[in-house]
């Protein structure tokens, strides 16, 4: 019995895919070269004026009537990463492939650097300049997160859940930065080493 019209559409998909992965493997050291940003090109990632990242944050904002900085941000910004977390997917992709906000938004998948990305995107168009992305390289493995300044600094970690400290000395001391890792934020604004 021949397969249905969807069964068919699926298996060539997957075959689609497979060619896909096959030629992206073949050139991915040409890739990942012509996709290499320096530090001062980080900054650019962040793009809360791109009118996709625009409209998913006005889409949050009108979840609170007339919005306020100073009465909402803390809970849009629990949106946004809620937003994140559990509707844009993770993927780990065969080579370093930067993708910017709106084409994570559009895909609604990215690794974890593209999601972080991302929320800091959104947290910076709902108001928040203080809004950063923070990178920790220890021995070949990278851990992403975003934080902001507000009555405090907040750290979130979108495979946690988001943690609050008095001083950013604080927040850094509980993420274990020691002198084999490297480490830096930014934003749109603006590029930091910290270790």
């Amino acid at each position: 019995m021949a397969g249905t019209a969807d069964e068919k559409g699926e298996d060539t998909l997957n075959r689609l895919n497979k060619i896909y992965l096959t030629i992206v493997s073949r050139y991915k050291d040409y890739i990942e070269e012509q996709e290499s940003l320096s530090v001062a090109e980080l900054p650019t990632l962040i793009t809360p004026k791109n009118g996709a990242i625009v409209a998913k944050v006005d889409e949050i904002k009108a979840s609170f009537g007339a919005y306020s900085y100073d009465k909402n941000f803390h809970d849009a910004g629990t949106k946004a990463f809620s937003f994140v977390k559990e509707k844009v997917g993770e993927a780990v992709l065969p080579l370093q492939f930067w993708l910017v906000p709106e084409e994570t938004l559009a895909f609604m998948i990215g690794d974890s650097f593209d999601r972080n990305v991302l929320l800091c995107s959104m947290l910076v168009g709902l108001g928040n300049p203080s809004a950063k992305v923070l990178v920790l390289v220890k021995s070949e493995t990278r851990r992403v997160f975003v934080y902001y300044e507000l009555n405090g600094f907040v750290l979130m970690d979108l495979n946690s859940s988001p943690k609050t400290f008095q001083t950013k000395e604080e927040m850094l001391t509980s993420l274990s930065i020691d002198d084999d890792t490297t480490a830096y934020e930014f934003n749109d604004r603006t590029y930091t080493d910290i270790a």
